[in-house]
């Protein structure tokens, strides 16, 4: 019902209940966005996080699962989906993990019903999810699991993209990951995304390589020369704009930075660092190739500051704007 919506209609569950998650919905309340945003959470907890950081103005409206919202007005509302134990703000309780994956599991319902058109998540803490006995390697490997696709991470501040070819492995693992097969479907997925969500006409593609100065004519390392050089070769067939393999060093040059839409790192530390000294707190999270939208924050749970007021919010109110966009943005393309 809400696909066909002018108004974007977006899911948002905070993460981690003894984190910072609560805290930002908290200072959200200070924001308005042209959009209905439910939060996916405990509605004591937030109350609680509420009161706790002296917010006196915290009166959102609660609503049940069974409820529509019909409103064509920008609205904020929570789903109360109810926590196990109470929280104590900076202190990690194992029993509470499970609910965390509860407020993502109902978010994907949603979703896959069509009830709201995008989900903006907020910083989980992993290793207490797996101590509970749940495996959970990241918010981007679970969805994929519930909803399919091939999952992509992207990083990216106003100006700058960054995505990932590899993610979250032992560097020792990186080489044997960087197949053809692989990096043809990152590249199709970033090409067709930067058309559809991002509205770019022809998305302009550097590639880094992965050896120190991509290999140097196969001296520093053979990947190159046997893998990425012939794959976008092939893939320049396909009229996909293709430039590199770059040395990483010199990918971030101004002269670089100012003609990628996006830039492909072969795995996390070649190209997240770069972003996130130049920009961090303006960052948001996005995982392409999934069937549904999905942005996050950049940044962890912070449990020292949990319940303090220091939060800076600006990554979630980025990734919800951002959110905002590719909505309006596909809504376009399918018009």
């Amino acid at each position: 019902m809400h696909t066909h919506a002018k108004l974007p209609h977006l899911l948002l569950t905070p993460g981690e209940p003894a984190g910072i998650g609560p805290d930002l919905v908290v200072k959200l309340n200070r924001h308005t966005f042209n959009a209905k945003l439910t939060i996916v959470a405990d509605m004591n907890l937030l109350q609680e996080r509420a009161a706790l950081m002296g917010e006196k103005q915290f009166d959102i409206k609660q609503i049940s699962n069974h409820e529509t919202q019909n409103s064509e007005m920008p609205s904020t509302q929570v789903l109360h989906v109810p926590i196990a134990v109470p929280v104590c703000a900076g202190k990690l309780n194992v029993k509470n993990a499970p609910y965390v994956l509860k407020t993502l599991d109902r978010a994907i319902e949603w979703l896959q019903q069509k009830r709201a058109h995008a989900l903006v998540t907020g910083p989980v803490q992993k290793s207490i999810i797996n101590e509970a006995g749940l495996s959970f390697t990241g918010h981007t490997e679970y969805l994929s699991a519930q909803v399919g696709g091939d999952p992509v991470m992207v990083l990216a501040a106003k100006d700058m993209r960054v995505a990932l070819l590899t993610t979250h492995v032992p560097l020792q693992q990186v080489p044997h990951l960087i197949t053809r097969e692989r990096l043809k479907t990152v590249i199709r997925i970033l090409n067709s995304e930067l058309k559809l969500k991002f509205n770019i006409v022809n998305p302009r593609i550097y590639v880094c390589g992965l050896n120190p100065h991509a290999g140097e004519e196969g001296y520093l390392g053979m990947e190159e020369q046997e893998v990425i050089i012939p794959t976008l070769d092939e893939l320049r067939q396909e009229k996909i704009t293709l430039i590199g393999p770059l040395p990483a060093d010199t990918m971030f040059t101004a002269e670089n930075a100012a003609h990628a839409d996006v830039v492909l790192a072969m795995y996390h530390d070649q190209g997240l660092p770069v972003i996130k000294h130049a920009r961090f707190n303006h960052i948001v999270n996005i995982t392409l190739g999934l069937p549904i939208i999905r942005t996050s924050v950049d940044h962890g749970t912070a449990l020292h500051i949990a319940g303090t007021k220091q939060v800076n919010e600006e990554s979630l109110c980025s990734a919800i704007e951002l959110a905002i966009e590719f909505i309006n943005n596909q809504q376009l393309h399918r018009s």
